[in-house]
């Protein structure tokens, strides 16, 4: 049964069709013969109780020179049928928080919200890979920073980042004795007014910081490691990482373990775990990417694996 695959994300005359995950869901959805509506950004809204999207019909093709075509927009109230996609980028600040909440009324009318709203809301993509301390490396998160200071002692080498950054942004490298420490800590935490987290440095971080993609609780069977380059420590791709696919070892699969049933029964259908030396760092939830990468490495269909989560659960 055709299913209205209504699309939340960042401007689609701006995305890189090559590298962006949403428009291989798009394609699929399409394959299938389910209508794309695409939100304008900003589209969201409440009217008279009922969520609604202001959205436009629209066509995908896999051409660099003309990839979408768009009609008419209009109010589009959401319920029962439709299946929304929550693809937007970080920062998960305000505006998104109440986009979610608009679409929490829409989950209620009957919805299909990919992923729930409620986990957008809740998980903190550093902070949730804490639940699962037996994955993680030893971290620390306070906005005391002396406490952070002891923690790089401690440890001798550590990586400090905000909370809520993306892309590698605001990540730092800092060991026992660097004279860049104080300046590092009233960046990351405003002078004591936000919280920041420290972990110990993963020097495995030169094989690279690996994604590995679950859908509905279970893992693809190849992540993408992307890999530093030249005298940079980070290994993520907006920063000029080098992307290699490489199949899951027995320690990604017992990560995946770990999180994954957790991720399926709170609704989050498709999320990325980042990894470094067997280490759990982050959880993603809120844009997964890298699917365009595995596919074409591997000769995969992650976006059909995804729709088939998304069609049992539309059911």
């Amino acid at each position: 049964m055709p299913l209205d695959i209504v699309v939340v994300m960042d401007p689609i005359s701006s995305i890189k069709i090559a590298k962006d995950s949403t428009f291989a869901m798009l394609l699929e959805a399409q394959r299938r013969g389910h209508r794309l509506l695409y939100v304008v950004p900003g589209g969201l809204s409440v009217r008279d109780g009922r969520a609604s999207a202001l959205a436009a019909p629209l066509r995908v093709a896999d051409d660099a020179n003309g990839w979408f075509e768009l009609g008419d927009a209009s109010h589009v109230d959401l319920g029962r049928g439709h299946v929304v996609l929550m693809r937007t980028d970080p920062p998960v600040d305000a505006e998104y928080v109440h986009d979610t909440q608009v679409l929490s009324i829409a989950q209620r009318a009957g919805a299909l919200v990919v992923n729930d709203p409620q986990g957008l809301r809740d998980m903190n993509e550093k902070l949730t890979a804490l639940e699962f301390p037996e994955c993680c490396p030893p971290t620390l998160v306070t906005r005391d920073a002396a406490a952070i200071k002891h923690f790089v002692a401690t440890h001798g080498d550590a990586v400090l980042k905000t909370l809520d950054g993306m892309g590698g942004h605001s990540i730092f490298r800092a060991r026992t004795g660097d004279p860049n420490i104080n300046v590092i800590l009233e960046t990351l935490t405003q002078g004591g007014g936000h919280l920041a987290m420290a972990q110990r440095y993963i020097p495995e971080i030169s094989d690279g910081d690996k994604r590995i993609l679950l859908i509905d609780g279970v893992p693809v069977d190849y992540c993408l490691a992307r890999i530093p380059q030249g005298d940079e420590f980070r290994g993520n791709l907006a920063v000029g990482g080098r992307g290699e696919g490489r199949p899951l070892t027995e320690r990604d699969r017992w990560i995946a373990a770990q999180v994954g049933p957790d991720m399926k029964a709170r609704g989050m259908v498709f999320v990325g775990l980042d990894v470094i030396g067997g280490y759990l760092t982050e959880v993603n939830v809120t844009s997964p990417t890298c699917i365009r990468e595995l596919d074409k490495q591997f000769g995969l269909n992650i976006a059909g694996l995804l729709f088939d989560a998304i069609e049992a659960r539309a059911g």
